[in-house]
């Protein structure tokens, strides 16, 4: 399985969706919690040029947020992406 990034905060809803979405799929991932730690809000930034949670990567690509991840899934490709 590829490594999966998610930066979020804990009482957003988006990253809950994701993660439940992520959940389902069965994918390891490392949740990283941007609320406790400006340094790692910016590093979230500079990878992924958002300020917004969630930022999901999945490899080194940089999926987006909840939207895009559940975009991935609907389109039939978030499987190929985490399994590749």
């Amino acid at each position: 399985m590829t490594e999966v990034t998610v930066y979020l905060t804990r009482w957003c809803p988006f990253c809950t969706r994701a993660l439940a979405l992520l959940d389902s799929k069965q994918a390891e991932y490392t949740a990283i919690d941007v609320d406790a730690d400006p340094a790692l809000r910016q590093e979230m930034m500079q990878r992924s040029g958002r300020r917004t949670v969630p930022q999901i990567f999945i490899g080194e690509t940089h999926v987006g947020g909840c939207d895009d991840l559940f975009a991935l899934e609907q389109q039939g490709k978030l499987d190929t992406l985490i399994n590749a």
